[in-house]
């Protein structure tokens, strides 16, 4: 069974606690098996723990939601911002190293209706620990082995010019070492999903 451990990269690797809930979008359909293609190239550890997803809430522009939040009071707090945001259709930006790491990210732009969805979010009445970084939508590549410069050079080269389609948001809690549970999923655009 794939778990979510690494959901929160790229902060991963400076952050004190590894204990809360992550807000992301997993990736569907042929580009979400490219991008697997890619991890499981440059990073077969990671490729085998998370399905590719890209990053909205709780680690950059928000910290980690409260971990003793409930699947109820995220559905309360989440099921207004699904059912009024439409899917969301992006584009990556080339590959970007997270300073003084190893860690290449696909970056997303954090500005637009990704800003408006993560702002929203934000506001939504959920306990965050408090942000490190400034907002910084992401689909992680490679986040465990250390790269040689060739490796290194060859993901930075690498291009993604079809559209994202993000049609979903769910929300992992995660207590590394153990694997993450979900407790919400939604579909944008009103469908409302299923939490455990």
């Amino acid at each position: 069974m794939r778990t979510l451990a690494t959901l929160h990269s790229p902060l991963t690797t400076i952050r004190v606690s590894l204990r809360g809930i992550f807000i992301i979008s997993e990736l569907t359909g042929p580009l979400a098996e490219r991008i697997r293609a890619i991890q499981e190239r440059f990073d077969p550890k990671m490729a085998r723990l998370t399905p590719p997803h890209v990053t909205i809430a709780g680690s950059s522009g928000t910290g980690v939601i409260e971990p003793r939040t409930t699947a109820a009071e995220l559905h309360a707090a989440l099921d207004p911002i699904v059912a009024t945001t439409p899917p969301l259709t992006l584009h990556f930006g080339p590959p970007t190293r997270f300073m003084q790491t190893n860690i290449v990210s696909l970056p997303l732009d954090p500005h637009g209706p990704l800003r408006a969805l993560h702002e929203r979010i934000a506001a939504s009445g959920l306990r965050f620990e408090q942000a490190r970084f400034a907002f910084t939508p992401h689909c992680t590549l490679s986040f465990y082995p250390t790269l040689t410069p060739e490796r290194l050079r060859e993901l930075l080269s690498i291009r993604i010019p079809e559209p994202v389609v993000l049609d979903r948001i769910e929300a992992y809690y995660t207590a590394n070492p153990q694997p993450a549970r979900k407790l919400y999923e939604g579909m944008l655009g009103g469908d409302r999903g299923s939490g455990e």
